[in-house]
């Protein structure tokens, strides 16, 4: 009877095992409390953590997304006190990058340059701007360990997160309930997009002042994806590459000697003059540009690429990113390049072909941030859970239908007399170009009527410009100026 009562026991217990299942809380929060040295000040701080639901038209849970608080203690009035809201981009991206490599108050234990060492982690981030604003990370669904929420007999409907316009709704939704939660209506506001995050923060500025009674203070777009230049032919978008390819080529040093003598700064405005004014013209003639022509812009491009004159010609002048990435070492060091970080070089199988096997920056970068974040969540801020830390989560199919997110930031300045954007991108980033981001700061505005309130930084690095140490510095500073300048005029909001 015994060893039947034993068997019956274990039975049950199996049973209940596989009725189990892993989920995230749907609603829940940890706190913490941390000290720190940033900007040679000794900060003390709260950190939150934890899951807030997204809330539909219904008032039902659809979603849960997982998001970090950060507050300075004993900071003053909370209603001058700036709120910074951060997001990544892919889409599919979780806010782990700007999160502990930029803005917060820990930084990845990489090198000066950011490459990653071991052993992994985490240290504290002198230059964090948590001492000027109140920061929190948000990851939308299916990155980090935010998740849909699922309802019985009824599949999720995609549609309702994974797409451009959908992206944005939801997601002031359901910062309209966080900073009701939080008490921040009265606080100065920015959103800061990386990537993707700046198509995405583009299009909140427009819905939180419309759809949610929220104003900015502030856009911040880091490396931004604008897909309305990307989509313009290759007249402009493939014209945009060239000043990327020249800082690459000059940092890996394959530029004539006229040029790799000078300083980057001097030569890249030259590069800049050429593109608008020459090749742009040059590539909108197409197959009827004369022979001459053709010749001459192929061997100035060359000049400024370090690419060959005969590779440029086969391409008709249009020379892809990968094809560069692919070429550029491959009769010097038969290395890659990197696509969002062009310092960083890779080993493909062969030296011939078109494209790399990798992106040698993103596998480095993995290697740093995975562990990293992993450890940073559970062991420091004690948040636990058996859901698996999305990196980049599944959100696909992506609806990139009427994408008016650069109109939408446009509109909302002209709505708003306090809102200020800034771009901020790195040289060798070769997946979002510096240039293509200050082509898309100057075509925001066509009027010029707001280009006083526009500003552009550039930086000696790639796609995550901050994980250079120099200028993990020198963004955070452009940013803690940036949020002074703006968030206390004492003006009225009026033209």
């Amino acid at each position: 009877m015994k060893y039947k009562l034993l068997a019956l026991f274990a039975f049950v217990f199996c049973l209940a095992s596989n009725a189990q299942s892993v989920r995230i809380p749907v609603d829940t929060t940890v706190i913490t409390q941390h000290i720190s040295n940033i900007n040679g000040q000794k900060i003390e701080y709260t950190a939150e953590t934890g899951t807030q639901p997204y809330w539909d038209e219904d008032g039902t849970a659809k979603a849960t997304l997982f998001y970090t608080y950060y507050t300075r203690k004993n900071a003053g009035d909370i209603s001058k006190r700036p709120l910074l809201i951060s997001f990544n981009g892919g889409p599919g991206s979780a806010s782990v990058w700007m999160h502990v490599a930029y803005t917060g108050p820990k930084v990845l234990n990489i090198d000066e340059e950011g490459y990653p060492v071991q052993p992994y982690g985490v240290q504290e981030n002198p230059y964090s701007v948590l001492d000027v604003a109140d920061i929190v990370f948000v990851n939308p669904v299916n990155t980090g360990y935010s998740r849909t929420i699922p309802m019985t007999g009824k599949e999720v409907d995609k549609s309702k997160y994974f797409g451009v316009n959908a992206d944005i709704k939801y997601l002031a939704t359901w910062l309209n309930t966080f900073v009701t939660r939080h008490e921040r209506w009265l606080s100065p506001k920015y959103i800061v997009g990386e990537s993707y995050g700046g198509t995405r923060v583009s299009g909140l500025a427009l819905e939180l002042q419309d759809r949610q009674w929220m104003y900015l203070n502030g856009v911040i777009l880091v490396s931004p994806a604008d897909y309305k230049s990307y989509a313009t032919g290759s007249a402009i978008s493939a014209a945009l590459n060239l000043p990327y390819m020249t800082a690459a080529a000059w940092h890996h040093k394959v530029l004539p000697a006229e040029l790799q003598s000078k300083d980057l700064l001097e030569i890249l405005p030259e590069v800049e003059q050429y593109t608008i004014n020459t090749l742009m013209p040059a590539l909108a003639k197409g197959g009827f540009i004369s022979q001459d022509e053709r010749t001459a812009v192929a061997q100035k491009m060359a000049y400024f690429s370090g690419l060959s004159e005969k590779s440029i010609l086969q391409h008709n002048l249009v020379v892809p990113t990968r094809f560069f990435w692919k070429d550029l070492l491959r009769d010097e060091t038969g290395n890659t390049i990197g696509r969002l970080d062009s310092r960083y070089l890779g080993l493909d199988k062969q030296d011939a072909g078109t494209s790399p096997d990798f992106n040698a920056e993103l596998k480095s970068w993995l290697h740093s941030f995975t562990p990293a974040i992993n450890y940073y969540i559970r062991e420091e801020l004690n948040f636990k859970t058996d859901i698996k830390y999305n990196m980049f989560g599944p959100v696909g199919p992506w609806d990139k239908r009427n994408d008016n997110t650069r109109e939408n930031l446009r509109q909302a300045m002209a709505e708003n007399p306090y809102l200020n954007v800034m771009y901020q991108s790195g040289y060798y980033d070769g997946a979002t170009t510096y240039f293509n981001a200050k082509y898309s700061m100057w075509q925001l505005d066509p009027s010029g009527k707001m280009k006083d309130r526009l500003s552009f930084k550039g930086y000696r690095s790639g796609h995550m410009m901050y994980l250079r140490r120099e200028d993990l510095k020198t963004a955070n500073d452009d940013l803690r100026d940036f949020i002074k300048r703006t968030s206390a005029t004492g003006k009225a909001a009026k033209y």
